[in-house]
């Protein structure tokens, strides 16, 4: 009896041990400190009107374009070569005037066509991949660097922005300043220009 007495009180001391919460430590709080919102300026513009009306970005876009279609062009080109070389070999072979030796030259030819066909593929579409990439990225960089500027002129003191999946649900129209901070970065063109060179 005096042991299960025993085991009944250890029992009662261990459970009120786990039980004891702990107190959350003060290095951990964060110290932020409350601001008065009175006056604070918020504004947001449109992502995609960036990319429709900021005259840089079109350029830069408009330049990736012409590279893109350049090199399907001449993917199609190689493309075709290579096919067209192929079948006229085909005919040449079934029509017996190649030899054993001259089929095998055919055939080591094609494979090095279509070799050089997907480097040219993988490379340069890469290429072409990476710099615009790069160049999307130079704008972006910008246009948050001149976004800092015209909140800086307009006493903004937080400017959104806004575009499809976004995490922005809703925004009063009476917020949005996008043509008038469109129409600062295009007046300000000439050293955005400069400065991404």
């Amino acid at each position: 009896m005096k042991k299960n007495l025993f085991f009944l009180g250890l029992s009662f001391i261990l459970l009120g041990a786990c039980s004891e919460t702990k107190k959350p430590s003060t290095k951990s709080i964060p110290k932020v400190e409350a601001k008065d919102l009175d006056g604070l300026k918020i504004a947001y513009y449109s992502n995609d009107s960036i990319k429709k009306y900021f005259e840089y970005f079109k350029r830069e876009e408009a330049q990736a374009e012409k590279k893109q279609r350049a090199f399907e062009a001449e993917l199609t080109r190689r493309n075709k070569a290579y096919e067209d070389f192929v079948i006229k070999k085909e005919q040449e072979a079934r029509a017996g005037l190649l030899s054993q030796n001259e089929l095998a030259m055919v055939q080591q030819k094609a494979q090095q066509m279509q070799s050089d066909l997907m480097r040219y593929q993988q490379q340069e579409g890469q290429k072409i991949e990476k710099a615009t990439l790069k160049s999307l990225q130079d704008i972006n960089k910008k246009v948050e660097t001149w976004g800092k500027k015209y909140c800086e002129m307009h006493q903004i003191d937080l400017l959104l922005i806004q575009g499809e999946g976004g995490q922005i649900n809703y925004i009063n129209k009476n917020m949005d300043v996008t043509k008038a901070f469109i129409s600062f970065l295009n007046e300000n063109q000439k050293e955005i220009e400069k400065d991404l060179q």
